[in-house]
């Protein structure tokens, strides 16, 4: 028996990050790229160059793979359901990613299984906002339903004017109320077609200028019940929804409890620190799962894992930072993503890990800053416990 060959639609970071995986599981890989110099491009063999919305293309390179699955979720649909009816295996399926790819229907989902929404609206005429606006007040969040990521297609809404003039623009939006909430958090999981499941540790996030910048696993200070509750949730989606594959789900936490804010049926920003600081990568786990392999465990490797991400600044040259780095702090990883530089454009990403939080957190910090040109200090403080006593000497006198 042969290895499986998988293909990937999309040659962006996640596809690139996904051969490392294969290579170590033994199965072949391939890519239906958007560009000939796409990330994925450059470190992996066998790719086709094509449009994801072309259905002839996607047909002619699943015929060339086993199975099918994921760098991003703007596939459309039909041409999905296509490739199902004509017998190719598409993981996850398109009665799963449905629910990542059209915000309306995943709120109706979560509200049709109960877990927690919050509140929410379809926006197609001026009285839908005008009744949004009553219910919940100003200012609230306006998105479109399909094709936002990392802070686009989303915006607040501070009166009805800026509502119905984009309304007018796109057709329909979903309305959300602006949570006061008190951090962001995020879980992942894994689900092969057997049905077996493996939840990763949940993780704070944070946002800068609504790109994912950081994730800390595990999340501090999270209550063991919140953490089960969360972890609940994710496997009530995943079941329903019959995901195959790694699920991202990020959310605000409340006083009260949790609001979902959005999936990804793939792997995610927020499951970075897992190719460093757990057992088995998302990467991995999210090839193995839609092989319907045995899942591999999503133990933390360490006490605490920190993941910041690498935002394009004003240089282009990322490799003299880069350099220092590597010499600077040996023990952090730095996955860059072989993208042209741009303004708040993720370019990479550094995973660091141990058993001080504050001086993990700080180290994954300086090097992702520092490679961005944003830190221009090469050898900055660090909050070491010789460090903090002798702050707290000096502040004393």
């Amino acid at each position: 028996m042969t290895f499986p060959r998988i293909g990937v639609i999309g040659g962006g970071q996640l596809a690139r990050m996904l051969a490392p995986a294969a290579e170590a599981l033994g199965v072949r890989f391939s890519v239906l790229a958007e560009t000939a110099d796409a990330p994925a491009t450059q470190v992996i063999n066998e790719v086709s160059v094509g449009d994801y919305t072309d259905y002839p293309t996607l047909k002619a390179f699943a015929e060339t793979v086993d199975v099918v699955t994921f760098d991003h979720e703007h596939v459309p649909p039909e041409h999905l359901e296509d490739l199902v009816e004509a017998g190719h295996a598409v993981r996850p399926g398109p009665q799963a990613l449905i629910f990542a790819q059209d915000k309306i229907r995943m709120r109706t989902k979560m509200d049709e299984l109960g877990l927690p929404n919050p509140a929410w609206a379809d926006i197609t005429s001026e009285a839908d906002i005008a009744a949004f606006a009553d219910r919940v007040g100003y200012p609230f969040v306006l998105k479109t339903p399909r094709g936002g990521y990392d802070g686009k297609g989303v915006r607040v809404i501070e009166s009805f004017t800026e509502a119905s003039e984009w309304l007018a623009e796109v057709g329909q939006l979903l309305a959300e109320e602006k949570v006061d909430f008190a951090r962001e958090l995020a879980v992942m999981v894994g689900r092969s077609p057997m049905g077996q499941t493996a939840v990763w540790p949940v993780v704070e996030t944070w946002q800068q200028n609504g790109v994912c910048k950081e994730a800390l696993a595990p999340a501090p200070d999270l209550s063991a019940e919140k953490s089960r509750a969360i972890t609940e949730a994710i496997l009530t989606v995943a079941g329903t929804l019959e995901v195959t594959g790694v699920m991202a789900m990020e959310m605000f936490e409340t006083a009260d409890g949790f609001l979902i804010n959005e999936f990804a049926m793939r792997p995610h920003n927020t499951g970075h620190w897992t190719q460093d600081g757990s057992v088995t990568s998302q990467f991995e786990q999210h090839l193995r799962a839609v092989l319907d392999l045995p899942l591999g465990s999503p133990a933390a490797r360490e006490d605490v894992s920190a993941m910041v991400n690498i935002l394009g600044a004003e240089h282009e040259d990322l490799y003299q930072p880069y350099l220092h780095v590597m010499a600077h702090d040996p023990a952090v990883k730095v996955h860059l993503y072989g993208k042209s530089v741009r303004p708040g454009r993720k370019v990479g990403h550094v995973n660091a890990y141990g058993d001080d939080r504050e001086l993990v957190l700080a180290r994954a910090r300086h090097a992702a800053d520092f490679i961005a040109g944003v830190d221009v200090d090469p050898h900055p403080r660090m909050p070491t416990p010789e460090n903090l006593l002798a702050d707290r000497e000096s502040s004393t006198g």
